[in-house]
């Protein structure tokens, strides 16, 4: 029996065992990953703690999807013939633990995902909300407003990454495929976030790697991230959000803010190069509907999110510059995105939502000089209990000012994605 299959079985087990101790699975400053989680960014910070022991969450994530693309190109490059049918099922294994008062970890593991055949761990991190770990007191009153997080662990870089789908976990993003210019990474280092009335500040620093190792000291500084906003209900039936947020690094080896997501895409082979018909060995890409603008060596990255909700009517927008180079380059190219959300929830406890997304990406490319690509999306889904969301998405996408050389010349794909998530 092959390694990791017997390495998985054994963690269940224990799982499984812990699970009959752990009935009650409320854990403090925990964002739930169902329905009542919808629209939730940081993890909420609360002053009535109800800690009584150490607790272990014991959830997960499971999703699949139909997929019914075509897609095309100009022809200079063959791409793979795909057709309608099931994707690979995506599945995710969370353990949370609360610890002691307002001392929480969190581990998330992928057991299935697009790139990887093999159970591996996303990323984790420990909480701090309180300090009475230490003693019982200590620092109260600064305690009441600060968080610390510390971990290999998805980075706090703007709103987009709270509703994009982090490989099974899929309840939160209403739509099936996640941005264009998908901003997400996991590295080592620590968060410190400050929240009063509303405001909200944070400020981070990594290694600003995503494969952890002590060899070739001096390739790569540390990356600097930092976050400043306001959030507030303001009435009943209104909600404001707007975040700023910066990632930068002057100096790194290779920088995986836009390809750090190792679990893959959700567009399954699109315009995905026929390796077969040009005589070379098979090579998938897993990031197939993405785009990196490969600011590999050095990279300053700037997003903006606005967000709206006035009764079952929200926008959520994204504004992103990013700049920089590889280290070959004599000057700074620059990527740009936006995108533009509406979703309207109605319904019993809004169940049920339509919305749609255009999202543009105008870059620099480093091989085919100016480069667009835009995407519009048209969705529908509902929550037929907290745990369990149906979607429907119809996706369109097209490319602009790629060379011969590119299997994107004159690419498009279009059509429809249905989507079941289950998260608990």
């Amino acid at each position: 029996m092959n390694r990791s299959i017997k390495q998985l079985m054994l963690f269940v087990a224990v799982t499984v065992g812990i699970t009959a101790y752990a009935q009650d699975r409320s854990i403090d400053n925990f964002t739930d990953v169902g329905e009542r989680g919808v629209n939730v960014f940081e993890a909420p910070k609360t002053q009535d703690y109800i800690f009584d022991g150490l607790k272990v969450r014991i959830g997960g994530s499971s999703t699949l999807q139909f997929q019914g693309v075509n897609h095309e190109n100009s022809g200079a490059i063959p791409i793979v013939e795909i057709g309608d049918n099931f994707n690979l099922a995506t599945a995710n294994l969370d353990l949370d633990v609360a610890l002691a008062k307002g001392l929480r970890m969190h581990l998330r593991t992928y057991l299935s995902s697009r790139h990887h055949n093999e159970p591996y761990v996303k990323g984790g991190y420990l909480q701090v909300d309180q300090l009475d770990f230490i003693q019982e007191g200590l620092f109260e009153d600064m305690m009441k407003y600060v968080t610390i997080k510390v971990g290999h662990m998805e980075n706090n870089y703007g709103d987009a990454h709270f509703r994009r789908t982090d490989n099974a976990m899929a309840t939160h993003n209403p739509f099936v495929g996640n941005l264009i210019m998908d901003a997400f990474t996991t590295e080592v280092g620590a968060e410190v976030y400050y929240r009063n009335n509303g405001w909200l500040a944070m400020v981070g620093l990594t290694n600003a790697k995503l494969n952890q190792s002590v060899e070739d000291p001096g390739k790569t500084k540390a990356s600097v991230l930092a976050k400043v906003g306001f959030d507030k209900q303001l009435s009943d039936d209104l909600r404001v959000r707007l975040t700023g947020s910066v990632y930068h690094n002057n100096k790194v080896a290779s920088s995986y803010l836009y390809t750090g997501d190792r679990a893959g895409a959700r567009y399954y082979s699109v315009l995905d190069k026929d390796e077969e018909a040009l005589s070379q060995a098979a090579r998938a890409d897993f990031r197939t509907g993405r785009y990196n603008p490969n600011l590999k060596n050095e990279i300053t990255a700037l997003m903006f999110n606005p967000f709206v909700k006035f009764k079952g009517l929200e926008f959520f927008g994204t504004v992103e510059r990013s700049s920089g180079k590889m280290t070959a380059e004599t000057k700074d190219r620059v990527a740009t995105q936006l995108a533009g959300e509406l979703i309207y929830r109605f319904g019993a406890n809004e169940k049920f939502y339509l919305g749609s997304r255009y999202n543009k990406v105008s870059a620099e490319d480093a091989t085919h000089g100016d480069v667009d690509i835009d995407r519009l999306q048209v969705t529908g889904g509902v929550f037929l209990t907290n745990n369990i969301l149906a979607k429907l998405e119809y996706v369109n996408q097209n490319y602009d000012g790629f060379g011969a050389t590119s299997e994107y010349q004159d690419g498009k794909f279009n059509g429809i994605m249905l989507e079941a998530a289950i998260s608990f």
